[in-house]
């Protein structure tokens, strides 16, 4: 039963936008896998807090993260 586990910085996304991401990363295991697998697709959306999370040794705010959304 797949799951599919999912790391964002707390804060930067929406409860709709991830409900969002739910349905098509939901949908997208289906599809390589048939209707078969949606009633056993989970899919985890982890939220990790801003300043615990890295790129290139500069930890990341929830600021940066929204910026980089609208780039």
């Amino acid at each position: 039963m797949p799951l599919i586990t999912v790391s964002i910085i707390e804060n930067v996304f929406s409860a709709k936008e991830k409900e969002n991401i739910i349905a098509k990363l939901t949908d997208a295991m289906v599809e390589i896998e048939g209707e078969g697998m949606r009633p056993v697709t989970w899919v985890k959306i982890e939220e990790v807090p801003e300043g615990q999370w890295g790129i290139a040794g500069t930890s990341i705010t929830t600021a940066m993260a929204q910026a980089m959304r609208k780039a």
